[in-house]
C-alpha cells in the first residue's frame, strides 16, 4: 500500500495566518483527497475552531515571541515558553512524520519550523505582507521555497521567492445579490458601505464609526463587522447614539462566516478596512473600491507598506489613523461614492492586481515538490 502523504501547517494565531492555511488546504484536498493534513500552533480558540471545521489534525503548543521593545514578557518567553514550544514541536514532528512543513509565519510558527529544519523536514514559507516579520526572516534562511504576496517584498532571497499573491478562499468569489439582501435584511435604498475591523477588532475604527454613525446612516447603508472583542461595547453605544428612524440602515455583526462574508463583499459599493494582506487580496479579487486605514502598531509597519503598495495601483485610498477626522473621512467617502467613473477605475485596478488562484498555485507547488 502506498504511504499517505502528510503535510503539516503552522502559523500564528490570527485570521491573517489561518485563512490562507484554510484556502491552501482546500485546494490540496481538491487535488489529492488522500492527504493527511496537520496543524501545530499556539493554543488559540479562534484558530482551532476554524481548522477543526476543515478536518485538520490539530496539536496546540506553548507559544512565545521576541518583542523588539522592552518587556518583562520577553524574559518569560525566551527562558521558558519558546524552549518548551520547541521541544513540543520536535517530538510532535518526530511522531507525525510529515513529508513537508508549510509555515504561514507568526511567532507561533518559528519553533515548529526550527524543529522541522533540525529533523531535515523541508519547509515552505508564505509571507503575506510586503515587510516580513522576524519569524519569517529567520525561517526564510533555510526554507526551500518562499511564496510572496506583494511584488515588492523586502528582505528575501529572490532565487527562492515565487510571487503568488495571498491565498484566499475561492468560495468568497461565488455570490448572489438577492441572497445578500436577505442575509443582512438590507433595504438597498442607499449605497452600501462595508466596514471590516478584523478578527481581533479595531477599537479605534469602531469608536470612530460610532462618532459619525448618524451622518453615515443618513446617506448610506452600513454593514459593520466590529470583531467579537468589541461587539458588545459597539452594540450598546450604537443603540444609544443612532436615531431610531435610521436603525434599518445599520447592520452590526461581531464576525461573519464564509457565506455571509462573500455576500457582504458582493453587495457593498465601498469597503473600509485595515490593511492586512488577507483583507486586501479578498477585496481585490472581488474588484471592490476601498479605503484602507493601516494599523499603526503593526510589526515592521507592514500594514502601512501593504496599503501604500496596493494604493499605488489605483485600487484604494489610504487614510492613516493619525489623519482620521470626521470631516476628512466624510469628504473622501462622499467624493468616491459620487464618482461612478472613479469607482469603475478602482474596480478595474483591483481586479488587475488580484491573484485569485494563489491557493491553487501554492497547493500545486507543494504537491509537485512532494511527488518528484
Amino acid at each position: 500500500m502506498e504511504k499517505k502523504l502528510k503535510i503539516l501547517f503552522t502559523g500564528g494565531g490570527t485570521g491573517g495566518h489561518i485563512m490562507p492555511i484554510v484556502a491552501i488546504s482546500r485546494e490540496l484536498r481538491r487535488l489529492d483527497n488522500s492527504l493527511e493534513i496537520y496543524y501545530i500552533g499556539p493554543k488559540d480558540e479562534y484558530s482551532i475552531f476554524l481548522l477543526s471545521k476543515e478536518n485538520f489534525k490539530i496539536h496546540a503548543i506553548v507559544s512565545g515571541k521576541i518583542r523588539r521593545y522592552f518587556s518583562l514578557l520577553n524574559i518569560t518567553d525566551v527562558l521558558f515558553n519558546i524552549p518548551i514550544g520547541f521541544i513540543q514541536s520536535f517530538f510532535l514532528l518526530l511522531f507525525i512524520g510529515p513529508q513537508l512543513v508549510f509555515s504561514k509565519g507568526g511567532s507561533g510558527s518559528l519553533v515548529v519550523s526550527l524543529a522541522a529544519n533540525l529533523l531535515k523536514i523541508p519547509v515552505f514559507l508564505h509571507e503575506s505582507d510586503s515587510a516580513p516579520g522576524l519569524s519569517n526572516k529567520k525561517v526564510s534562511k533555510f526554507a526551500k521555497k518562499v511564496f510572496i504576496s506583494f511584488e515588492k517584498t523586502e528582505y528575501f532571497d529572490q532565487l527562492k521567492t515565487i510571487l503568488t499573491g495571498n491565498p484566499i478562499r475561492k468560495e468568497l468569489l461565488s455570490i448572489n445579490q438577492e441572497e445578500a439582501k436577505e442575509i443582512f435584511n438590507l433595504t438597498l435604498e442607499k449605497p452600501v458601505i462595508l466596514i471590516i475591523c478584523g478578527s481581533q477588532g479595531a477599537e479605534t475604527i469602531n469608536e470612530f464609526v460610532i462618532l459619525i454613525l448618524n451622518d453615515l446612516s443618513k446617506n448610506y447603508e452600513i454593514i459593520h463587522i466590529s470583531g467579537s472583542k468589541n461587539y458588545k461595547k459597539t452594540q450598546i453605544e450604537s443603540e444609544i447614539i443612532l436615531d431610531k428612524d435610521l436603525g434599518k440602515y445599520y447592520h452590526l455583526y461581531p464576525s461573519l462566516n464564509d457565506v455571509e462574508l462573500k455576500n457582504a463583499y458582493k453587495v457593498s459599493n465601498l469597503i473600509i478596512a485595515r490593511a492586512g494582506a488577507g483583507t486586501i487580496f479578498e477585496i481585490a479579487a472581488l474588484g471592490k473600491p476601498s479605503i484602507l486605514i493601516p494599523l499603526p502598531s503593526a510589526a515592521s509597519n507592514h500594514q502601512l507598506k501593504n496599503a501604500y503598495q496596493y494604493a499605488k495601483t489605483g485600487s484604494a485610498l489610504v487614510i492613516e489613523q493619525k489623519n482620521l477626522t470626521p470631516n476628512f473621512f466624510w469628504g473622501e467617502i462622499n467624493y468616491l461614492l459620487s464618482q461612478p467613473t472613479v469607482l469603475e477605475r478602482m474596480k478595474e485596478s483591483a481586479l488587475k492586481f488580484s491573484k485569485p488562484l494563489a491557493a491553487d498555485t501554492v497547493a500545486k507547488e507543494i504537491l509537485e515538490y512532494l511527488k518528484k
